[in-house]
């Protein structure tokens, strides 16, 4: 059963508001976490990364603001706000930050 914390119930929200851009840093922010599903808000500062891994679920992604570069397999796709992509499991993938870049991360197991 999904328990959703860290953002308000009941009320409307702009999910890029959620969480802050930080110099240097990648932030995260866990909305769900359980053996089904996650769901967690991220902020790049510019040039920042989560390096190549792989993950056991397949993870959707959807750009929140700014841009940034999904690497799937090797090959690279950029994401502008609004545009979504899948990184399937069990292929390395890695985010990069083009500029400061927003994003919402729902992983299903």
């Amino acid at each position: 059963m999904a328990i959703m914390k860290n953002i308000p119930m009941a009320e409307v929200v702009k999910l890029k508001e959620q969480v802050a851009y930080q110099d240097g840093q990648v932030v995260s922010k866990t909305l769900v976490q359980n053996s089904a599903v996650s769901v967690t808000l991220f902020s790049f500062a510019k040039d920042e990364e989560i390096s190549t891994h792989e993950s056991k679920g397949d993870a959707f992604v959807t750009c929140l603001d700014g841009v940034g570069r999904i690497t799937i397999d090797g090959v690279d796709y950029e994401l502008h706000e609004g545009e979504s992509i899948v990184m399937p499991a069990q292929h390395p993938h890695a985010v990069y930050g083009k500029e400061n870049f927003k994003m919402l991360l729902v992983v299903v197991f």
